[in-house]
């Protein structure tokens, strides 16, 4: 398994390399990744240098941003573009198939942000009981 590929239950059954199905998760895994989403969103506004995308995107490494821009210039939907100049320069940009991602992405950063709230208090209730849960668990042992 590459790095930055999380394989779902779903992935170990035995499936032709032809399925359809296959194919689909295999997509999701590499174009749905919180790195990958968060690249596309700063490429939709531009053509961005390797650097410019680190600071840009908070929490990143070196190396994931690496292996993530190659996964998604693979999939085609970044384009990087080598400049012969000294020192060397490199763009990154979306391609049109990548440019279609982005109404979906919207929506789902948008949908983010209006349920954020609900998650965060769901979160708080969770760890509430989780940890009441904890308390009763050692009191009678």
């Amino acid at each position: 398994m590459k790095d930055g590929t999380s394989k779902s239950p779903r992935h170990t059954r035995h499936t032709a390399p032809d399925d359809p199905e296959c194919e689909v998760r295999t997509i999701l895994d590499r174009i749905a990744d919180k790195w990958s989403l968060l690249i596309i969103c700063v490429l939709a506004d531009g053509v961005r240098r390797f650097g410019e995308l680190r600071r840009e995107i908070d929490g990143i490494s070196q190396r994931m941003l690496t292996l993530t821009l190659r996964q998604l210039e693979r999939e085609g939907l970044v384009t990087r573009t080598v400049f012969p100049v000294v020192p060397p320069r490199v763009d990154y940009e979306l391609t049109q198939l990548g440019s279609t991602l982005l109404d979906t992405i919207q929506e789902l950063v948008a949908w983010a942000g209006k349920h954020g709230n609900e998650i965060i208090a769901a979160r708080a209730a969770y760890d509430a009981r989780d940890t009441a849960d904890e308390h009763a668990a050692r009191a009678v042992s």
